[in-house]
């Protein structure tokens, strides 16, 4: 039985005094919502800072000629969470069958003439001359765009630039009267729980003002190579893309890019550039209409503990150099695969994405200090960077008949198949006549190289950081590190293409 059955009035007691606790807490909680410290409900600067800088943020206009396969297409664009595209597609898709739900079997024909469409988001004026920043998501494709002022007036604007790695874009218009322009601030100084204030044109209600807090800092959501977003709890809705984020001081320290939604409205996780990022695009579009970003010449990956007990490196930090391209600055300064960048140019690489971002962040033909650790030792090695380009994907599939398949001589280790590598089994794996090593030509399913990813067609270039020809070399380098007390082993696994990457595997 329960206290209340067999003490009822004590269970009334007990009910009296909840009530009149309950009550007390009422009464604290009315006091509190007038007698709580304005700090506590929320700087009053806010107000200052939207009447400071309202006149400086704009919506930005686009139209498209959208070019319609008929009535039996249904295929919706994919695109950028956020984008002030998604509503009109979503709604344009849904309506494009015309009156009444739809049409069967070519009641309007497949010969629909392209069509006209708009799309609004945000932005913001840098520069009086008429320099205006936005996503490059919100102006994508677009045939015209136009910069809307806060009082209405519309003006035409060209490009000048975009970068895609960053989603930022650059406007150029010719203002008919004196403008308002802001400054960027310095997103470093943020601190978590910093008040920040957004404006834009959320669902096309330019001028909207929200406010909220510094939610996270260099928060990287793979949605690039040089993801190092601030997070923030301030509302930001779809058309809300390319807009400012401010600081209490009124300085631009991101622009609202993204957001996290099930709904697609806000539930308190907003993305912004940080500015710092923001400045240094900005400043290259005006100046090149393009990105010229610094360029190692490497392929890295990240150091797991296991990767890290075999280099013997304490804690497990920096990149993995998996890979040195033969033309690139890093070859002829002396930096090699197996070596783990931990300094470049003075700052700390604890990541792979730490080294992406401060290389990119470099000037072209900048000589800088590269620190790594090699076989336990640290070295410096000065290195000219290069510019990036960005890669032309051009593939030519070649269809060959495969010859009937011979049965190669192999050799077990680490859970693996090994055989010296001969034509036909470059043949058969498609591996480039410039791979040197073991190839692999079954993995036990149950072994730590099946957990690792190690398949067959993968070939063994470096065991322990030492070249290896064939099975019996790979497992002399396992005997050995066995009797080294060695927890696992270091391989250097190359695929077809030559492209390197490094395995830690088991010895136990």
């Amino acid at each position: 039985m329960t206290a209340a059955t067999t003490a009822p009035s004590r269970s009334r007691r007990c009910v009296r005094l909840g009530v009149r606790i309950g009550l007390a807490a009422l009464a604290v909680g009315a006091f509190s919502a007038f007698g709580t410290p304005a700090q506590a409900r929320g700087p009053d600067g806010i107000a200052d800072v939207a009447e400071k800088v309202i006149d400086a943020v704009v919506n930005i206009s686009t139209s498209q000629t959208v070019e319609t396969k008929g009535a039996g297409s249904n295929t919706m664009p994919q695109l950028p969470p956020g984008s002030p595209f998604e509503e009109f597609f979503d709604d344009f898709f849904k309506n494009r069958r015309g009156p009444g739900g739809g049409s069967k079997g070519g009641e309007r024909g497949d010969n629909n003439p392209p069509r006209k469409t708009n799309s609004l988001g945000s932005g913001f004026i840098i520069d009086t001359s008429g320099v205006v920043v936005t996503n490059n998501h919100v102006i994508a494709d677009a045939d015209e765009i136009h910069v809307i002022l806060n009082d209405g007036t519309k003006i035409k604007a060209e490009l000048v630039g975009v970068d895609k790695k960053t989603d930022l874009a650059v406007l150029k218009i010719k203002p008919p009267k004196p403008l308002v322009a802001v400054k960027f601030g310095d997103s470093d100084k943020l601190r978590l729980g910093d008040w920040v204030v957004a404006i834009g044109n959320p669902f096309s209600l330019g001028g909207t003002v929200t406010a909220g807090i510094v939610s996270a800092k260099n928060r990287d959501i793979s949605s690039g190579p040089y993801d190092s977003y601030i997070q923030t709890d301030a509302s930001i809705n779809r058309g809300n893309s390319g807009g400012p984020l401010f600081n209490l001081d009124g300085d631009v320290i991101g622009v609202n890019t993204l957001i996290i939604s099930p709904s697609g409205g806000s539930i308190g996780i907003g993305f912004a550039v940080p500015s710092k990022t923001v400045v240094g695009v900005v400043d290259q579009l005006r100046q090149f209409g393009e990105l010229r970003r610094g360029w190692l010449g490497v392929r890295i990956q990240s150091v797991t503990d296991e990767i890290a007990e075999s280099l013997n490196i304490k804690p497990a930090r920096g990149a993995l150099v998996a890979g040195v391209d033969d033309k690139g600055p890093a070859k002829p300064a002396g930096i090699e695969p197996g070596d783990v960048v931990v300094k470049f140019d003075g700052k700390d690489v604890k990541d792979p994405k730490d080294l992406s971002r401060v290389v990119a962040d470099t000037a072209v033909g900048k000589e800088v200090d590269v620190v790594i650790i090699r076989k336990g030792q640290e070295e410096t090695k000065k290195v000219t960077l290069g510019r990036l380009q960005d890669p032309e994907k051009v593939q030519a599939a070649v269809k060959t008949d495969e010859p009937a398949p011979e049965r190669p001589v192999t050799q077990k280790a680490l859970g693996l198949d090994l055989a010296t590598l001969s034509k036909d089994l470059r043949t058969r794996y498609k591996i480039k006549d410039s791979v040197k090593g073991v190839v692999v030509t079954n993995v036990d399913a149950n072994s730590d190289a099946a957990e690792k990813r190690l398949s067959a067609g993968d070939v063994i270039v470096e065991v322990a950081q030492e070249a290896v020809s064939s099975g019996a070399d790979i497992q002399k380098r396992v005997d050995q590190l066995k009797k080294d007390g060695k927890k696992s082993v270091l391989l250097l696994v190359s695929n077809g293409e030559g492209e390197l990457r490094f395995v830690a595997l088991s010895v136990q």
